[in-house]
């Protein structure tokens, strides 16, 4: 049986810089009724979710921005913060469920746009986990010893999957709520063998896949030139389930990290918790049932975009953390029922 390796005495990694990047003016919920023809009432209520950013002219259909577009600004937002030197990043890695092609893989996009060359890319393909997993690779590798700077990206055009010219006005609320939760955007953070920048110790990440046997909470299809004109919707989600899955994995989540760090829960400054919607989170957050902890939240503002919200929400903990002070992050893959989080301590 295979052991984890002690939080307490692994190698630590330290987080340098965060950077994010959201497209456009934000779309709040009068416009977006309009545009979808459903009520707004609805959306406020039902969703919690007052605004969301969108990669796509609402109007047109047009793309402003890819997917590697938004990463890039992200990413040269975090190359660009004090204490970071761009030459020193020795690898990339790209979380995300929605790839501008199969390929070429849009981290090498990315790496473009940088002007990275000659340094190992690595793209990991999942929904909401997919940023701690991409931490979680680079403080893998990091921690090897094999390298010692590392730049971590996540991020998601969600917009693409959405077909902004169908009839809404009949649709069950299970399809609706596609349109209206989600948003476009993207993080990215430097990780260091060394404390330099922001000086965030990152004290132990989780991911782990937990859905034997089980139904996916959310589906994205892929269509190929055999089956590109199928009535199948491009993007399904089974809402009833999230709804009743994810807040049961998110205190499950937190108690088995606070077990593995030998931390307790009144020791945590700051819950990082999971963002699925406005009204989501909320409901999460009081079952997490930290009342010393502040909450770090953006979804309300930012929409669902994905892998881009665990960065969002590291910007705005950054702003607020002080030495000594410890943070702690929940994430739940939906579509196939994954655990995540990482912790963090300023020091």
């Amino acid at each position: 049986m295979t052991q984890q390796s002690d939080a307490s005495t692994a190698p630590t990694t330290y987080l340098a810089s965060v950077g994010t990047a959201l497209p456009g003016d934000p779309v709040d919920n009068a416009t977006l009724a309009k545009v979808l023809g459903v009520n707004e009432e609805w959306i406020e209520v039902f969703i919690g979710t007052r605004t969301r950013h969108f990669a796509r002219d609402l109007a047109t259909g047009t793309v402003r921005w890819s997917l590697a577009d938004l990463c890039a600004q992200a990413a040269g937002r975090a190359l660009d913060a004090p204490g970071v030197d761009r030459s020193d990043i020795e690898f990339v890695v790209l979380g995300t469920a929605t790839p501008d092609t199969l390929m070429p893989a849009t981290v090498n996009h990315v790496a473009d746009q940088l002007g990275l060359d000659q340094v190992p890319t690595f793209q990991l393909q999942s929904g909401c986990a997919g940023a701690v997993q991409a931490l979680g690779v680079a403080q893998a590798l990091i921690t090897s010893g094999q390298y010692r700077t590392g730049l971590v990206i996540g991020g998601d055009v969600c917009s693409k999957h959405l077909d902004l010219q169908r009839d809404l006005s009949g649709a069950a609320p299970s399809d609706l709520v596609n349109f209206v939760l989600f948003g476009d955007g993207a993080g990215a953070a430097v990780l260091t063998a060394e404390p330099v920048g922001q000086r965030v110790a990152v004290r132990h990440i989780l991911n782990r896949f937990t859905g034997l046997g089980r139904k996916p909470g959310q589906v994205i299809e892929w269509f190929g030139l055999a089956d590109r004109y199928d009535d199948r919707q491009a993007l399904t989600e089974d809402y009833k389930a999230i709804e009743e899955g994810v807040p049961v994995m998110a205190v499950e989540i937190l108690w088995e990290m606070l077990g593995e760090l030998d931390w307790d829960a009144d020791q945590l400054d700051y819950i990082l918790p999971p963002q699925l919607s406005g009204r989501m989170t909320r409901r999460i957050t009081e079952e997490l049932g930290l009342p010393t902890a502040h909450e770090v939240s953006c979804v309300a503002d930012t929409g669902n975009n994905g892998n881009a919200l665990p960065f969002l929400q590291i910007e705005k903990l950054l702003q607020r953390m002080s030495g000594g002070e410890k943070a702690l992050a929940v994430a739940v893959e939906s579509s196939k029922w994954i655990k995540a989080g990482f912790a963090l301590e300023k020091i």
